[in-house]
């Protein structure tokens, strides 16, 4: 592929989101979020005296890895500004009134017109790309300006293209950044392999967000009446795929709590969660006193609470897996809650492969698997221990990545 390939791309792309935003809200917030974008962003920033850092993140994963190190340059370099950008909606529509970002967007399409007046308004001193998402003409245009160039959190596999005989138009992309902080040993030496030796090992953002999150959880106290102090089951992020294995379990429970927090907190899924149960069941939007005290079931039918609520959990359930990824079990994880997940696709989530080795997760692909896992956890208090202790030693082990980067990049000369 070459640049004109990659801008026949780029034009097909926009053309399909056009086409979709009238049958899909994504595709619609995509096209309006971006709606005379440049415009607004030429006027937030006229007459701004300070220093901007960027950081892009494609969407909500990649914010949650990114913001610990926004917090640590907040801390740090209170007079420098964060300018935030997003190319999802999922990201942008959930985090666009973060606090810890003083300008936050989604990212024009990627054009070579775009990136220029971009980077002509927003002028940044320093240019921070988290995980993935590598966009030629914002890449470039950086690289052209001599703006130092990062990218935090990185991780690579073999299958991607930058790896393949036939990846050199991405390859040079890559070669654009300054210097690359990844997750593991495996995306070094992929990167090594291709040329590319500024590369540290820095490890996953993740795992300092969460035990920061876990050291000052928010208190939900009509839970902690609900949890009753008995066992207690979090299911965070389910899809009814997920569902569909739970509900079995879940309905032939005994004296056991479960809290059901579904991925989509749409009216219809909601529904469809409480039309497959068979306990007493209270939505926490309704709850009170005596429903709680009455339910063996609270669906979490909001947004927000989810990282704080595992606090109340022995055990957790993690969806995903059965379809776009598995979501974020180091929430969980933080706790002190063995973890019990799907089995598909887990190689794009090394946290995941690595507790199910250390014994602190469980995954599955059968009914029966996953019966004999909760089986276990639920029944069994010395192998329950074990797995939680295993879970908050892995945490342990794996914190301190956003001091390293921040060690390397608050001392940078470009």
């Amino acid at each position: 592929m070459n640049e004109l390939l990659y801008n026949i791309g780029i034009f097909f792309y926009g053309t399909t989101i056009r086409l979709a935003a009238p049958f899909n809200v994504k595709a619609r917030q995509f096209l309006t979020g971006r709606k005379g974008l440049l415009d607004r962003i030429a006027n937030d920033f006229r007459n701004n005296p300070s220093e901007i850092v960027w950081f892009h993140c494609a969407s909500l994963g990649e914010f949650e890895q990114g913001r610990p190190v926004m917090e640590a340059f907040k801390n740090d370099f209170p007079k420098k500004k964060i300018l935030l950008t997003f190319f999802s909606p999922s990201g942008y529509e959930l985090r666009k009134n973060y606090p810890g970002a003083d300008f936050i967007y989604y990212l024009p399409l990627d054009s070579k017109s775009n990136a220029k007046r971009f980077l002509e308004i927003t002028q940044p001193s320093m240019v921070i790309f988290v995980k993935y998402e590598f966009w030629f003409h914002y890449l470039n245009e950086t690289k052209k300006r001599g703006i130092p160039l990062f990218c935090i959190s990185a991780l690579f596999n073999p299958k991607q293209r930058f790896f393949k005989p036939n990846g050199g138009f991405f390859r040079d992309i890559l070669k654009k950044f300054d210097h690359f902080f990844v997750q593991n040993e495996a995306s070094k030496k992929l990167l090594n392999d291709i040329g590319i030796q500024k590369v540290s090992i820095a490890g996953d953002t993740r795992f300092d967000r969460v035990l920061a999150t876990a050291s000052n959880p928010k208190a939900f106290p009509l839970v902690k009446q609900f949890t009753n102090d008995r066992l207690t089951v979090v299911i965070g992020s389910c899809w009814p795929a997920d569902m569909a294995f739970l509900f079995p379990i879940i309905n032939q429970s005994g004296n056991i709590k479960f809290i059901i927090a579904p991925h989509n907190i749409g009216e219809s899924h909601i529904r469809q969660v409480e039309e497959g149960l068979k306990l007493p069941f209270t939505r926490i939007t309704e709850a009170n006193e005596t429903s709680v005290s009455n339910s063996g079931v609270l669906i979490i039918n909001n947004i927000g609470m989810l990282s704080s609520l595992y606090q109340y959990g022995d055990v957790a359930y993690i969806g995903g897996a059965f379809g776009d990824g598995l979501h974020n079990i180091l929430e969980a994880v933080t706790f002190g809650l063995p973890v019990v997940f799907g089995n598909n696709n887990l190689e794009k989530f090394p946290e995941s492969t690595a507790l199910v080795e250390k014994g602190g997760a469980f995954s599955f692909k059968t009914q029966e698997e996953i019966n004999q896992y909760f089986n276990q956890l639920t029944t069994d208090t010395a192998f329950r221990a074990k797995a939680s202790a295993i879970c908050l030693k892995f945490i342990e082990e794996n914190t301190g990545a956003t001091a390293k980067i921040m060690q390397t990049l608050s001392t940078w000369k470009s």
